[in-house]
């Protein structure tokens, strides 16, 4: 099967929408690809962060990976530091990148702009270490969300650099859109996120998503629960058409248009869709989270084994860039 590799950073606790967006598609594809799934703790690093807590957040991260449902029978769980040559490749890449090509990625532009005082060169770099973390497994897929495609075009270029520079080795990689598209916030507006304080974190209890949920912005022409609305334009809505059942969604959406229902029972019909969604995820999240030993050595082991592969991957790359000095072994 062809390999497949994508990661998160591990920057807190994960979202409902780190899980729509990427985990869930994650999930459904662990039977169709041989995939590598990294908590990519180098990338935390180009922004402001506290190393106290860092461990903690990748223990978080492995258990919310767990919980969701990723089986380390079918897929490599990894800690990115934990394999050194992610950064020896990306050192490689970099001295065949041409800076341009980095400074024209649209994340690398509103990341310098959200935080102006701390534009490192890590930042900039970014994209160069993604590639390095996709291709150090010769993987061919790559499921992200849309803001990323720039970062798996670049990652194509510099395959392409590298191949016709030293010879044919990586294959270029390709990214796979889900059907899911971009989640936004309860604000109704960005994009959903903890520093934006719009989300709903998987390990909340229902009443707890309950009092982020009333306060959520609906159909911003709705005033009065008399008023028709657009359940098209509206942010709860589209969360209904990706975790409640077609009876519901329906209800739901005619009720809005008919002035039959308004936002507060849409709002709860939510809440129990949600709840029957990630439930049975907080519960394992909970468990997990008393196991510490268990999920390390599943990332002990994970990062074992990918770290076989990266080796040998790494060995070719030395051969091929003159880095073999027979007369030092």
């Amino acid at each position: 099967m062809k390999r497949l590799f994508s990661g998160v950073k591990p920057t807190g606790d994960l979202h409902l929408g780190n899980y729509l967006g990427a985990i869930r598609q994650w999930i459904n594809l662990q039977d169709d690809y041989e995939p590598i799934f990294c908590i990519v703790d180098y990338h935390s690093i180009t922004s402001q962060y506290n190393p106290k807590k860092l461990p903690d957040f990748v223990f978080k991260c492995a258990c919310n990976y767990l919980a969701a449902g990723l089986d380390p029978e079918k897929s490599l769980i990894t800690v990115q530091s934990k394999i050194p040559e992610h950064t020896e490749l990306t050192w490689i890449l970099n001295c065949i990148t041409p800076v341009s090509w980095l400074e024209r990625v649209p994340t690398f532009k509103e990341k310098a702009a959200k935080q102006s005082g701390n534009v490192n060169m890590g930042l900039l770099d970014y994209p160069a270490l993604m590639t390095a973390d996709i291709i150090l497994y010769k993987a061919e897929a790559v499921p992200v969300g849309e803001d990323q495609l720039p970062h798996i075009e670049l990652a194509r270029e510099i395959v392409r650099k590298f191949n016709g520079v030293f010879g044919q080795l990586f294959p270029e990689p390709k990214g796979i859109i889900g059907k899911v598209g971009r989640i936004k916030g309860l604000d109704g507006a960005d994009k959903m996120g903890k520093s934006l304080n719009n989300c709903i974190f998987l390990y909340e209890t229902k009443d707890q998503i309950w009092t982020k949920l009333s306060k959520a912005v609906t159909d911003p022409a709705r005033i009065r629960k008399s008023d028709p609305g657009d359940p098209e334009v509206c942010n709860i809505y589209a969360l209904h058409k990706l975790l409640s059942d077609t009876e519901t969604q329906y209800e739901v959406a005619n009720g809005c248009r008919t002035a039959s229902i308004g936002c507060v029972d849409c709002k709860r019909r939510l809440n129990d869709s949600l709840d029957s969604e990630i439930a049975p995820i907080r519960e394992k999240y909970l468990e997990l989270l008393t196991k510490k030993e268990y999920v390390g050595s599943i990332l002990s082991e994970g990062s074992r084994k990918a770290a076989e592969i990266a080796a040998g991957t790494m060995d070719q790359v030395r051969d091929l860039i003159g880095f073999s000095y027979e007369f030092l072994e």
